[in-house]
């Protein structure tokens, strides 16, 4: 079976595709993935040759602070145990740069 190349037209400009890579970053999930799900809808809804990978869920980091309750030092030994979840995400965008702008 013979495949058929389709040669550039002269004087065509050709388009160059770029590899986007958006990073977000967020305390709140549910803020982070509405922010994801619109970036992906305004991505698909724009041209359909831009392919979009994604959501991809990184690891949590969890960060911890442990501190005394008594402001003296005084007394018996209770502590206050306080954490910080930070959520990530990221999406791969395969298109020209000039239509990313536009979402």
């Amino acid at each position: 079976m013979a495949t058929i190349k389709k040669q550039p037209q002269e004087g065509a400009v050709p388009e160059v595709v770029h590899r986007i890579r958006i990073t977000l970053t967020s305390k709140n999930v549910k803020n982070l993935e509405r922010v994801c799900a619109d970036l992906i809808r305004g991505a698909k809804s724009q041209r359909r040759g831009m392919k979009v990978k994604g959501p991809i869920r990184l690891p949590t980091k969890v960060l911890k602070i442990t501190t005394r309750k008594s402001p003296c030092g005084e007394g018996t030994n209770s502590w206050h145990r306080f954490e910080m979840r930070i959520h990530k995400r990221v999406i791969d965008l395969h298109s020209p740069s000039d239509l990313v702008r536009q979402i």
